[in-house]
């Protein structure tokens, strides 16, 4: 698409405006839901506080309790249980982090995590006790951040995430990727982000303007779990970005009675095919204390898989993948 003819979202509003409303009190949730707040399993306070957007929960199927949106954010009693073999650093972050923000784990790629915040409060996250006062990114040039890139000529590609890099603002992007312009190496940016689809408010004139500055290429990865959190709006979005000539790639997580069936997952992945997505991986649980109720055996992922493969053409099937602390690279999952 010629820039010239960009067109953006009519209507659109300021994405600060639109996230300062979400909810962040149970009961306003269920009540918007209208579902009997009786039916939460949680009614206490946590320490991973409730956030959800009025778009994603305009989404959710109003009256229904088991709505697979619904039960991806709505805190739950089982997350305070001590299960065996989950903790707070599933997937190794912390040890991987040589200066603070910036984690480097596999060949040729680094991770920064930008911001500890998000537009919305996944109960299954991995990150949710990661230490983000202590991993504060120093957008300077002379920062860690850069000196250490500066310094490792074998990377080529810098990956955001967070929390939600999106959260960040304009300024502080296009401050970033000015800097990674002056290295001469980095040759891809890829942004991991789910503000995407939760809040498509926050793909502006000005966010676009930011990411055409930059001298390489540009991957965006969405995280979309269930066919139902793809609309029309957030499909703009998706459309924008990829007439623009971005790559958009998704990233979903297997979670019990959310995606836990070969159905639901055909069909997101044919919904994302529609919106210019290409499904990537299928991600295992990551074992972070907490999210326990949300995991399923590694029989049963492989049975609901074989069945994803046996009903879609090989470019829209998504690679079953676990991540594995330690390991160089994500670990794809042998079924029989």
């Amino acid at each position: 698409m010629n820039h010239s003819q960009v067109v953006f979202l009519p209507g659109e509003r300021d994405w600060k405006s639109v996230l300062s409303d979400s909810f962040r009190d149970l009961r306003e949730l269920l009540d918007f839901c209208e579902i009997d707040v009786s039916q939460s399993a949680f009614n206490g306070k946590h320490d991973f506080p409730l956030r959800v957007t009025r778009y994603f929960a305009s989404l959710i199927e109003k009256g229904n309790a088991l709505d697979p949106l619904l039960l991806q954010v709505l805190p739950d009693a089982r997350e305070f249980r001590h299960v065996d073999g989950y903790t707070k650093d599933a997937v190794g972050d912390q040890q991987a982090m040589p200066v603070p923000g910036l984690i480097h784990k596999y060949h040729g790629r680094v991770l920064l995590t930008l911001t500890g915040a998000c537009a919305i409060h996944c109960r299954y996250c991995f990150r949710r006790h990661f230490p983000y006062a202590e991993a504060s990114v120093d957008y300077n040039m002379n920062g860690q951040v850069m000196t250490y890139l500066f310094d490792h000529p074998e990377v080529r590609e810098v990956i955001l995430s967070g929390g939600d890099p999106l959260m960040v603002s304009d300024r502080k992007l296009a401050n970033l990727v000015d800097g990674l312009n002056r290295i001469p190496h980095i040759r891809v940016l890829r942004i991991h982000s789910r503000l995407l689809s939760v809040l498509p408010e926050r793909v502006t004139e000005a966010f676009i303007e930011t990411l055409r500055k930059f001298g390489g290429q540009l991957v965006f990865v969405t995280h979309i779990n269930h066919p139902n959190e793809i609309s029309t709006h957030n499909q703009a979005v998706f459309r924008l970005l990829a007439g623009q000539g971005y790559k958009l790639f998704n990233q979903s997580v297997l979670l019990k009675r959310v995606n836990d069936n070969a159905q639901t997952l055909v069909e997101l992945s044919n919904k994302l095919f529609a919106s210019n997505i290409i499904p990537y991986y299928l991600h295992r649980l990551d074992k972070v204390q907490g999210a326990a109720h949300f995991d399923l055996s590694a029989q049963e992922s492989c049975r609901i898989y074989q069945q994803l493969r046996n009903r879609l053409p090989g470019y829209l099937l998504p690679v079953l993948v676990e991540e594995v602390a330690g390991q160089l690279s994500k670990s794809p999952v042998h079924c029989n």
